[in-house]
């Protein structure tokens, strides 16, 4: 069986180390692992799968000669839009986590539960979408292929991890009383309803995001879309509350069926018994939570779901190392 190298670039920020955690869990035919990151980090040892790899320097002298097949980012758009193409000029398919190649038309934008056939339309680089469009598509995907999704209304509850460690530190500088850095307000014994810069039109780019990546993963380029994006006092899970209207008249059995049996997915939806999806049912978990799955009965046909799922985790590093499985599995070029 064939052996790949494989890069992580980022290898020391937060979803870096889940991308480590990752891969030390799966059994990838890998001969060899090549830890990347800036020239402050570049030399140090970090512990991975019972050694202690040295982090290598992020530079085109120190990637063109190491023969990687697959080259796993999570260091921001303005690296990948530098150092992507070396990857690709080198030979390798780079899996990107960055916001930098996400609607770019050459570049396929994949959930490999929704539409892992768009990976063979890869002309070296695969998008990683946002953290908050992977979980959502996930649980849209057997809705939209059983009644036909008319139109969806996001509101979303995201956590502060998805603002990276400035993010997570306000969080816990705020419980001491410190004052934020990273938000323009404390989170703590807060919301914030604003995630990203706002645009001319009153929405932010985490809204317009979600919009426009649902549409591209879906293959709906039309799909009537709007979205309020809110950051919560949680560390680590982003919580969406789903209302979907429907071309065909569904039925909740119809629906919770379709949800059951979509690969991903855990059903969480006992109400009877206090059971439904909460960030802290998903902390470092590779499924995407989904209940309080009820018919909307404003419409002719319609559902509200809550969609729940850990934004490092499978909003980042697992689905990105998901990708690369299905390279490997399929041997994607």
């Amino acid at each position: 069986m064939k052996k790949y190298n494989i890069a992580v670039v980022g290898a020391t920020g937060m979803v870096g180390n889940k991308f480590l955690k990752v891969l030390s869990e799966r059994n990838l035919p890998v001969e060899n692992y090549y830890l990347y990151a800036s020239a402050k980090s570049a030399g140090k040892k970090i512990d991975f799968m019972g050694k202690e790899p040295t982090v290598i320097e992020l530079a085109r002298q120190n990637i063109i000669d190491k023969k990687i097949d697959i080259a796993l980012f999570s260091a921001g758009a303005s690296v990948s839009r530098e150092f992507a193409p070396v990857f690709v000029e080198a030979g390798a398919v780079v899996i990107d986590n960055s916001s930098c190649f996400r609607m770019d038309d050459d570049v396929p934008l994949v959930v490999p539960e929704v539409n892992p056939e768009d990976i063979f339309l890869n002309k070296g680089i695969i998008a990683n979408p946002n953290c908050s469009t992977i979980q959502a598509v996930v649980a849209l995907k057997p809705l939209n292929d059983k009644y036909k999704i008319k139109r969806i209304v996001y509101s979303t509850y995201q956590s502060v991890s998805g603002a990276g460690m400035g993010g997570y530190t306000d969080l816990i500088e705020g419980v001491k009383g410190n004052p934020p850095k990273k938000f323009p307000y404390p989170i703590f014994n807060n919301l914030i309803p604003q995630i990203d810069v706002f645009l001319d039109d009153g929405y932010t780019k985490e809204e317009v995001k979600m919009i426009n990546e649902t549409r591209k993963i879906l293959h709906e380029k039309d799909l009537k879309i709007t979205a309020t994006t809110v950051r919560v006092p949680v560390p680590f899970g982003h919580s969406e509350s789903i209302n979907v209207e429907f071309e065909r008249p569904c039925t909740l059995d119809g629906i919770k069926s379709a949800i059951k049996n979509q690969e991903g997915i855990i059903f969480y939806d006992d109400i009877a018994n206090g059971i439904y999806p909460m960030p802290c049912v998903c902390e470092d978990k590779d499924e995407v939570f989904v209940g309080r799955i009820r018919l909307d009965e404003s419409v002719d046909s319609g559902c509200n779901i809550f969609v729940v799922a850990d934004n490092i985790r499978k909003g980042a590093a697992t689905n990105a190392v998901q990708i690369a499985e299905y390279i490997i599995k399929n041997d994607v070029k």
